[in-house]
């Protein structure tokens, strides 16, 4: 089933200099292993497409059930030098939580 990765994760974002972090959180257990076969690196470099004008890094985080990705030259310079709306990268968080994610159908309960 295809679903937005809101229904299966949370996420928190923010920014070093000229990178956003993104961090997505499985809300169960058996919900990680869809993110860590969904979110590759290439999709969400695909995803943040004009945004994310550098290389994407994951970091996996098994026992947090979590990935952590780094979004190089995503902030237009950073906090202090970016013109952008959003220059410490707050609302990537959002921004990732609508992409679709195929979710076995023994993974959704009702």
């Amino acid at each position: 089933m295809k679903l937005p990765l809101y229904k299966i994760a949370h996420a928190r974002s923010g920014d070093k200099g000229d990178t956003a972090n993104v961090g997505v959180i499985a809300l169960r257990p058996e919900w990680y292993p869809v993110l860590v076969d969904q979110l590759t690196v290439t999709r969400v470099k695909a995803h943040f497409t004009g945004i994310c004008l550098g290389e994407v890094e994951r970091f996996e985080l098994p026992n947090l059930g979590a990935l952590n990705f780094l979004l190089h030259h995503s902030l237009g310079g950073g906090g202090t030098l970016s013109l952008k709306t959003d220059a410490q990268g707050k609302t990537y968080s959002t921004a990732m939580l609508r992409l679709e994610v195929e979710v076995p159908d023994n993974l959704i309960q009702d």
